[in-house]
């Protein structure tokens, strides 16, 4: 679980809400009516704007922004040499008992078709399309929260000019505009919160997800195809340490 994500969206509310009993009680700022408008304006607008099928994909991407178990490069890399030294010595099809043991299905299948024999450009053209299509689910979800949060504000503002034109059909009692003021300026509150705490961060944590992720799929095809063509241990290592800076790279030959 990815710790940070869930730290900074409790301390960010929990700031919040710090805040406001500091200077007033909490229910002051609950108005059921306005979030009915913030919440259900903003959702309606997100599905009027994107399939049924597009929204309901979400659930799925936004589990990247909460549990991800990150596998670092270098890991990677250790692991592409090793398979390319057993793959050296004892043939490409020793490595078949190897895939039943890893995790990434980009892997495994990369794998299974340089065992099967494909010709490397044929890998290459099937692994380059499968991380295109990684590239597009991951910012559909992106771009489905961005768009939740710039709703939430506009429809905060919607609902401030609702609360606004009810006040002033009340402007004969002066005692009811304080209070109508207040209701109507919540809804812009909400609408601001859960864009700039909720929404919007979690869309930045998708995309640098989403950057994470194709680059070790770019690695792993990189790997995979060094081993479909035979490159000895040392050689794949040299190519695959060009995706990290000059500072980070290592070698298990040294």
């Amino acid at each position: 679980m990815d710790i940070a994500t869930l730290i900074g969206i409790c301390t960010a509310f929990a700031l919040v809400v710090g805040a406001i009993l500091m200077g007033s009680s909490l229910t002051l700022f609950i108005n059921i009516p306005g979030l009915m408008i913030v919440a259900g304006g903003t959702l309606g607008a997100t599905m009027i704007n994107y399939p049924l099928p597009d929204i309901l994909k979400v659930s799925k991407v936004v589990k990247n922004a909460f549990f991800h178990r990150k596998q670092t490069v270098k890991e990677l890399i250790g692991e592409f040499v090793t398979l390319a030294g057993t793959a050296r010595r004892e043939g490409i099809l020793a490595l078949e008992s190897s895939i039943g043991d890893m995790r990434d299905e980009f892997m495994r299948k990369g794998l299974q078709l340089s065992i099967d024999g494909l010709e490397p450009s044929s890998i290459k053209e099937i692994l380059s399309t499968e991380i295109d299509s990684i590239q597009d689910r991951h910012k559909l979800g992106a771009e489905i929260f961005t768009t939740l949060g710039t709703f939430s504000p506009a429809l905060g503002m919607i609902g401030t000019l609702i609360g606004l034109v009810q006040m002033l059909q009340t402007m004969d009692d002066p005692s009811t505009i304080g209070p109508a003021m207040a209701v109507a300026l919540l809804t812009t509150f909400y609408g601001a919160l859960m864009a700039n705490v909720v929404f919007l961060p979690i869309a930045g944590k998708l995309r640098n997800r989403s950057s994470e992720e194709v680059m070790a799929k770019e690695l792993m095809a990189e790997g995979i195809m060094s081993i479909a063509k035979g490159d000895n241990p040392r050689l794949l290592e040299q190519k695959l340490n060009a995706f990290l800076a000059p500072q980070l790279r290592e070698s298990v030959f040294e």
